[in-house]
């Protein structure tokens, strides 16, 4: 079987604390990574999740955003990681004092 390979990891801390993770890996392709890639992209702050996505086994493409988890059309990784970004900016508007 072919082996997972790491196409993108990054993390760092911004300027309000939080935590940014992004992780992507070309997978062979399945029935829960029919495009061929496994993610998780991750915004955590005050140690809650405010934003996520992700495609592990059982769940498929999804996105967190606070509490509540969607359905996530993935389409390339440069899409996913524009997605992620746009809701990272828009949760730290929203916690702006």
């Amino acid at each position: 079987m072919a082996k997972a390979r790491l196409v993108l990891h990054t993390r760092y801390v911004d300027e309000q604390g939080g935590l940014v993770e992004m992780k992507a890996y070309d997978v062979p392709k399945t029935a829960s990574a029919p495009h061929g890639f496994k993610y998780s992209l991750v915004y955590i702050r005050g140690g809650n999740r405010l934003v996520g996505y992700d495609n592990h086994e059982r769940k498929g493409d999804h996105r967190h955003y606070r509490s509540d988890t969607t359905p996530y059309a993935f389409t390339t990784v440069d899409r996913l990681i524009e997605d992620f970004l746009r809701d990272v900016g828009t949760i730290r508007e929203e916690l702006e004092p």
